[in-house]
């Protein structure tokens, strides 16, 4: 049996533990792949100088070669959004990243597996989650607000 490490304090995390997994998956035909790899290479290198990258990385599917996949692993949340705003990210891996598939791309890492064993996180979802969604407001109805401007 694996030794098992339960991490409840986000800043106990291991340096080298990704908190964060991002897998952007895309479907590339044959003729568009030599295009999309130089612009992957461009998307990773700035991807992987922004702080809180801890690895990145292009894969290709073993069943079907027109099913690609960019990984990144990050210190947080955090650190992924505000690379995400880094003019370089906006330039170098946006573009890249809006022709992914439209599907949920940002896992939080809940057990990682190393040489030591297993590590456990606890989830930084937060409570209302799986009822309050992006876009939604935190209560059943928000009053308008009303500025000098609007009088």
């Amino acid at each position: 049996m694996p030794r098992v490490t339960k991490v409840t304090q986000p800043t106990a995390v291991p340096a080298p533990t990704p908190a964060l997994l991002v897998v952007s998956r895309f479907r590339v035909p044959d003729g568009q792949r030599a295009s999309f790899d130089a612009h992957a290479r461009t998307a990773l290198s700035v991807l992987v100088a922004q702080p809180g990258c801890v690895a990145a990385g292009l894969g290709q599917s073993t069943d079907e070669p027109d099913l690609l996949v960019l990984r990144t692993e990050w210190t947080g949340v955090g650190a992924y959004r505000r690379a995400l705003s880094a003019y370089d990210v906006k330039v170098g891996a946006v573009p890249l990243l809006s022709l992914a598939i439209d599907e949920p791309s940002a896992y939080e890492v809940v057990v990682a597996a190393g040489a030591d064993g297993l590590v456990e996180f606890d989830s930084g979802l937060a409570a209302d989650a799986q009822v309050v969604r992006l876009g939604a407001a935190a209560a059943g109805a928000v009053a308008s607000v009303t500025t000098d401007r609007d009088r």
